[in-house]
């Protein structure tokens, strides 16, 4: 009898990680919701770190990012199916990636429309490129497809239209008002494109008031 020649032992070759940096992520995809209308310190302060790290801003700390998300939402009394939420990916306890979707009244040529507002998508710079801002926009999406938004309305850089046009969204040119601001005629988005989820469904034409400050 011949016997098959024993299998080699496997070498196992440890990982290097750089000092500071995150921990593999790869398979990591679960997207947690979080509500914001409770939302935890320790949730606030994950989320805020990150928000912090992709846009550091003069003044903006994580203390004050924590401040503004402990009473943000505290008195929404919406429709329970549209409360507003943060979706993150964590690695190690630390959230890497991040969304936002809450519910938005605007005017429109139609009338008053509530739609969800996406704001706050980034990842960590150490864990891009892994797919981990398509899963949460998608979840985020998901709640257009699944009816609880008409639409998703959100601004946008040129350099990122691209990536949401493959996820369905499309620009739009509608002029863009905030009629209780200081300015009622300044448009309240300050990025480059603003973009509505679904592309193939029929938006409003006309001025669109945010009825509010951009986001």
């Amino acid at each position: 009898m011949i016997r098959a020649p024993p299998t080699p032992a496997k070498l196992y070759v440890p990982t290097i990680v750089r000092k500071n940096s995150l921990p593999s992520i790869t398979c990591v995809m679960h997207v947690q919701v979080i509500d914001r209308r409770g939302i935890q310190e320790s949730d606030a302060r994950a989320i805020a770190e990150l928000l912090c790290t992709v846009w550091p801003r003069p003044g903006c700390t994580v203390e004050t990012r924590i401040a503004e998300m402990l009473v943000a939402w505290r008195d929404y009394r919406g429709p329970e199916v549209q409360f507003p939420r943060s979706l993150i990916v964590r690695s190690d306890r630390r959230a890497v990636a991040h969304a936002e979707i809450s519910p938005r009244m605007i005017g429109t040529s139609i009338g008053k429309v509530t739609i969800g507002a996406l704001a706050g998508v980034c990842t960590h710079p150490d864990a891009r490129g892994r797919g981990l801002g398509v899963r949460l926009v998608r979840e985020a999406f998901r709640l257009v497809d699944n009816g609880t938004y008409p639409f998703s309305l959100f601004q946008n850089y040129a350099d990122n239209q691209p990536f949401y046009e493959k996820l369905g969204a499309r620009a739009i040119d509608n002029r863009i008002v905030n009629s209780i601001g200081v300015d009622p005629q300044k448009c309240p988005f300050w990025a480059d494109v603003a973009m509505v989820y679904p592309a193939g469904k029929r938006w409003p034409s006309g001025e669109i008031d945010l009825c509010g400050p951009g986001y």
